[in-house]
């Protein structure tokens, strides 16, 4: 378990307008300063049989975020919610079937009162592979993300090892959502494979993703490079 204090401030360039075209002399380079006090916790159960390379067991784990936040005279209150798990399951010597599961929510604020970096995104190396940084979800007019109050990120994989090398098998899910509960509306999906040379302090991994419902900003394929494995 974690607990924490934050305190920060910004200024924040709007990355997203939600019309569906910039309107004519329009200006999109609106600045905002923010100022946030925030009190991150954190409590995890992990039954997993390592921390880089698991091939049996599962996490879970519960973050609650309290957070307040001031935009001029304008004080908003809100808290930011996660909640994840994954597991391992060894099939064989060799096999090992691994899932990744997380929902993520924002109370008591609307979505254009909560600071851009603040809002939630999926999207990428971290997230639903394949697709742009934080891309999966409503862009706006300028083509860039809006962000939203929840999310819903899955995948699963399939690892293969044989010796110091591996390849991996993969399918991604997420969705981001203006409402406070966490939906399946909008969920985009992609697949890839990767490979895995195994090391004295952990695997190294590259993937290779495609989106398959993808959008006009997203890649024919990405490519990622990391050490330990994706989840």
């Amino acid at each position: 378990w974690s607990l924490g204090f934050g305190l920060g401030a910004s200024r924040e360039q709007q990355r997203a307008e939600p019309e569906p075209r910039p309107a004519p002399g329009r200006d999109f380079t609106v600045r905002r300063n923010f100022l946030f006090v925030t009190l991150p916790g954190r409590i995890g159960y992990d039954r997993s049989n390592d921390l880089l390379d698991p091939t049996s067991g599962f996490r879970l784990g519960l973050e609650v975020n309290p957070e307040v936040s001031r935009e001029g005279s304008n004080v908003e209150t809100y808290a930011r919610l996660f909640a994840d798990a994954t597991g391992y399951k060894g099939v064989g010597d060799s096999i090992v079937l691994a899932g990744w599961l997380r929902a993520g929510s924002i109370l008591g604020a609307e979505l254009f009162s909560i600071a851009p970096t603040r809002r939630l995104y999926a999207g990428g190396g971290g997230s639903v592979r394949g697709f742009i940084f934080q891309g999966v979800g409503e862009l706006g007019a300028n083509g860039r993300p809006i962000g939203g109050r929840s999310l819903l990120e899955a995948s699963t994989e399939l690892r293969y090892r044989f010796g110091d090398f591996g390849v991996v098998g993969f399918v991604d899910a997420g969705s981001v959502n203006a409402g406070s509960i966490p939906s399946l509306n909008g969920t985009r999906f992609a697949a890839g494979v990767g490979g895995r040379y195994y090391t004295s302090f952990g695997p190294i991994r590259l993937d290779v993703a495609r989106a398959v419902n993808r959008g006009p900003l997203d890649p024919q394929f990405a490519l990622y490079i990391s050490i330990g494995q994706a989840f």
